[in-house]
């Protein structure tokens, strides 16, 4: 079977610059935790296990060692938690995710609401939620109704979303007349570059595969964009969860990868995929 691969996909410097922490850091220390998982990939993070890190939901369950703050940030809160309990902090949390923390705090020091356009659910956003006083999270038009229209509305974005969904919803905001909105673009661009290069990849194939974690929203985005063009797209953590039947009268598929996504899955999967003779 022919095989393209998307020019941009797996890896970016923010993931990247968390693994080589936790790797670092397990070579270094005999306790190393990480509140949550340190990205949204389950191969990553089970290779991680192997080598000593324990993933853990709540600060209450460490009494001594390292905490690792994992690639989507900690709240406040956490960070107070983690350093009242003088245990060892390595902040593995990525820059971009930083930034937009720092500009909710800075919003919020001017006066302004701030306002996170995102899934109120994801670990980022709950992490900058948890960053400064009162953040508010928008998903779509419907969480405007809990925004007076005489506030000063200070908008960020979750970084893995894509521009046509933060433009859809700043659109809808605006529509509803605030007295003063001030719009801070926080997209990542790593994030948009693997979505424009996976969009352009998908209308060329018969069947597209997106690899990732189930949970990971930058991959899940890359899913629905590809879909929107070519409705053969499958979202898969790796070769061993593709159902082979999707791969009858196929033949040219398209391979991208979400941002927590390892090569070596990327490899596997290209190289199996390639070896495979699908039925007529």
């Amino acid at each position: 079977m022919k095989v393209l691969v998307a020019e941009k996909c797996g890896f970016c410097p923010g993931v990247r610059n968390a693994i080589k922490l936790a790797e670092k850091t397990l070579a270094q220390e005999k306790e190393v935790y990480c509140l949550g998982p340190i990205i949204h990939n389950e191969d990553v993070v089970c290779r991680l296990s192997e080598s000593g890190l324990k993933t853990i939901k709540s600060i209450e369950q460490i009494h001594s060692g390292t905490v690792l703050i994992r690639s989507h940030g900690a709240t406040s809160k956490e960070l107070d938690e983690i350093r009242r309990k003088s245990l060892k902090i390595v902040d593995a949390t990525c820059v971009l995710v930083k930034r937009v923390q720092q500009i909710a705090r800075k919003l919020n020091e001017e006066g302004y609401r701030a306002i996170i356009v995102g899934d109120k659910n994801h670990p980022e956003v709950m992490a900058v939620v948890g960053s400064a006083p009162d953040v508010r999270v928008v998903a779509g038009p419907e969480d405007l109704d809990n925004l007076r229209s005489n506030e000063k509305l200070g908008i960020i974005c979750q970084t893995t979303q894509s521009p046509d969904y933060f433009a859809e919803t700043v659109s809808a905001i605006l529509k509803k007349g605030f007295s003063e909105v001030r719009i801070i673009n926080t997209l990542c661009r790593e994030t948009m570059a693997r979505q424009e290069a996976a969009v352009k990849l998908c209308r060329q194939v018969d069947v597209m595969f997106v690899l990732g974690g189930l949970h990971s929203a930058n991959t899940k985005k890359l899913e629905e964009l590809c879909k929107k063009h070519n409705p053969q797209t499958f979202h898969l953590q790796n070769w061993e969860e593709l159902d082979k039947r999707v791969l009858s009268g196929k033949t040219t598929a398209g391979v991208t990868a979400g941002a927590s996504t390892p090569d070596w899955v990327i490899e596997d999967f290209v190289r199996h995929l390639q070896n495979y003779t699908p039925q007529p």
